[in-house]
This record gives structure tokens, sequence and C-alpha cells, in this order.
């Protein structure tokens, strides 16, 4: 059940809230006037959300290239990298083999 304050309950008790945020990782939404209108939560909970979101864009984008035939070997795509590093590089980091 998901925790729902008012936003007078979020003025008065703000650290009550933040504490259940924190402790809970989950939300708390604020309502106003008897209507929903805010999610309160943790930096670390809206991180973790925002992470997974993409991740979420990131994988489509894979499924999206592989559905359209954009996509070649690991190898291959490997071997293209340690070569636009070493041309970025021009050689000046020593002791790094790729």
């Amino acid at each position: 059940m998901p925790a729902i304050k008012s936003s007078t309950d979020l003025r008065n008790n703000y650290n009550d809230i933040s504490s259940f945020c924190h402790k809970n990782k989950e939300p708390v939404f604020i309502t106003k006037n008897g209507q929903g209108d805010l999610a309160v939560m943790s930096i670390d909970l809206y991180e973790m959300i925002n992470s997974k979101l993409e991740l979420y864009r990131l994988l489509a984008e894979g499924r999206t290239a592989i559905s359209e035939g954009r996509k070649r070997p690991l190898d291959e795509a490997i071997k293209d990298l340690r070569k636009r590093v070493r041309e970025r590089d021009d050689g000046q980091i020593q002791g790094v083999s790729l």
C-alpha cells in the first residue's frame, strides 16, 4: 500500500517523511486539496529509478539495432575500438597494450 500524506503533513513532519523514504526505499505521495500532487523519494531511489530507465532505453536501442540489421560480431567491434584508441592516443600511453 503506497504511503500517502497531505502537503500539511509534509510541512509539519518533514523529518518523519524523509526517514520513511530512506528506510523503506519507496516514495511518499503528497496530496494538495485532496488530490495527488507530488511523489517524494530519497535521492538514492531517484538515482536507481533513473539508472533503470537509462538501461531500458539502451536495451531498446540495442533491440532496434538488431531488428534493423545494424549489428556485427563482437570481435570485429573490439578490434575497431582498439584501432580508434590507438589512433586517438597516437602511441602516447606507455606500457598499456590493447
